[in-house]
């Protein structure tokens, strides 16, 4: 993590935070974790949401809180999976609400690389966890710096479709300036929340309209 490698528009933008002190000891920490055991995703995709997804090009932020800790599942993104691997659950039910909501069948590559191309910023609180050690990394710094992650964006763009499924995320969202953008507040996906508010959201077709309405492109879920 030595001079951080991010993409270059929010590189620009997150400076700021990269040279404060509690970043220097975040990055330590993290270093030591991927020296000393298994951390996932693999260093190089730390910051792959922000990497497929610039910060002009950002249309849509998810908000997810760790990145999954089985092996091989990690890949950067909240929600996904790498290529290959079982779908959890948590997004296999994010699927069955995309297809309700829009009345079609959707593509179900876990990877969700082609949302994040599209302008989707797919993004943990927590950007690394040590293996088989949910929650891990919380609380070393990450979360301070995905704060400012969420509210350079709020503040710097305007008509960005905020998905805030959970206690947890609609937490971290109360930095959002609700006047500039729109927030969308749903349970969590998770088989445990999901029949409690999250099925029938509908947040997929409302982003669409949305975005729509302030001429940008929608999204193909």
């Amino acid at each position: 993590m030595d001079n951080v490698r991010i993409e270059a528009s929010w590189k620009e933008r997150l400076l700021p935070e990269f040279e404060k002190p509690y970043f220097s000891s975040l990055r330590s920490a993290i270093r030591k974790a991927y020296v000393e055991g298994k951390v996932f995703p693999p260093p190089d995709r730390i910051f792959y949401a922000f990497d497929l997804c610039p910060f002009d090009k950002v249309k849509v932020v998810i908000l997810g809180q760790d990145p999954y800790h089985g092996t091989g599942q990690a890949n950067g993104l909240c929600f996904a999976v790498n290529e290959g691997v079982k779908l959890p659950p948590s997004l296999q039910n994010i699927f069955k609400e995309i297809e309700h909501d829009l009345g079609r069948e959707v593509t179900k590559a876990g990877n969700l690389e082609r949302w994040a191309k599209q302008g989707v910023l797919l993004l943990n609180a927590t950007l690394t966890v040590s293996a088989h050690q949910a929650g891990s990394h919380q609380g070393k710094g990450w979360e301070v710096f995905t704060d400012a992650v969420v509210r350079t964006l709020s503040a710097q763009r305007e008509g960005i479709v905020f998905m805030l499924w959970g206690n947890y995320a609609k937490e971290k969202g109360k930095g959002i300036d609700w006047g500039r953008h729109l927030v969308l507040e749903a349970a969590h996906p998770s088989p445990f929340s999901a029949y409690s508010g999250f099925f029938g959201c509908k947040h997929f077709s409302q982003a669409n309209e949305y975005l729509k309405k302030k001429g940008k492109g929608e999204i193909e879920w």
